[in-house]
């Protein structure tokens, strides 16, 4: 018996060395540090894919919101689209605020963007809609005056299940810490289909929730048909805001968990990777 207890405690042994050895994580770099390819641009009041000012651009190796051309900013609220939705995935950003708003940026947008998580397809957003349909992430630099977290929860058009109960407020803040000046940081959310999203800054996690879903208000412009109040929001868009202050976006990347965690995957590749504390596995069937 001690000679099979100790040739099973081998094999387990060489079987977690085998894993470890093939653990990797391939992130999906989503903005490729030359140009917007890939990505389409919806700004209040414009068609899509008119950059009015070009408002969203690339500058040396980052991808930039600037407002040059704005005479007054007149609520052209405006979103850069990934080409792709998601369900089940880690994203991730490194960015920072700089400058000045321009003339006309209401004061709550001050050092203000966000990650749009499942939200709703560019291409479907009315020509004076402010807010695409869903799950914000977010960003807020400090002031110099006071405490400001960030990775903050907003929600034009849906709602969360948040400490056990469906909680309908537009905005729901986390436990960062205040971040001032032009410093960089990095913002992450873990979004695992309809069930669960965490968001966390600098590895430090500051935020969960549950069960995203479309209902409320806080978004005008848009198509009722978009708008199926209830329905679980389970994939969507990832887009990055412009609200008026000039940010900076040096990483934009994305690891896709679908293959591990939704039991609906095809195409599954045979190795491991840990996404938050669970060990997720590709099962390598096709």
């Amino acid at each position: 018996m001690k000679t099979l207890f100790s040739l099973l405690l081998s094999l387990f042994s060489l079987f977690a060395l085998a894993q470890n050895k093939n653990s990797k994580e391939e992130w999906q770099q989503l903005f490729n540090g030359k140009d917007l390819s890939g990505w389409d641009v919806k700004i209040r009041g414009y068609g899509l894919n008119e950059n009015f000012g070009n408002t969203f651009r690339v500058e040396d190796g980052k991808m930039v919101v600037r407002y040059n051309a704005y005479d007054d900013f007149k609520q052209r609220y405006g979103h850069i689209f990934y080409k792709n939705d998601f369900s089940y995935y880690r994203v991730a950003v490194e960015y920072r605020f700089v400058g000045e708003q321009p003339k006309g940026g209401e004061g709550w947008a001050q050092r203000n963007s966000g990650i749009m998580v499942h939200g709703q397809p560019a291409a479907t957003m009315g020509k004076d809609q402010d807010f695409p349909i869903s799950i914000e992430v977010q960003l807020l630099g400090g002031l110099n005056k006071g405490e400001r977290s960030t990775c903050n929860l907003c929600t034009p058009g849906t709602h969360v299940v948040y400490e056990g109960k469906l909680d309908t407020r537009h905005c729901i803040n986390s436990t960062s810490k205040t971040y001032n000046g032009d410093q960089w940081v990095r913002a992450e959310v873990l979004v695992l289909g309809d069930s669960l999203i965490r968001h966390y800054i600098n590895g430090e996690q500051v935020l969960e929730y549950q069960k995203p879903q479309i209902g409320g208000g806080v978004v005008s412009g848009f198509d009722p048909s978009q708008k199926p109040d209830g329905k679980l929001l389970a994939e969507g868009s990832i887009s990055l805001q412009s609200e008026s202050h000039p940010v900076e976006f040096r990483k934009v990347e994305l690891l896709n968990l679908k293959g591990c965690m939704d039991p609906k995957a095809t195409n599954f590749k045979s190795y491991y990777i840990k996404a938050d504390n669970t060990l997720c596995t590709y099962a390598g069937r096709k």
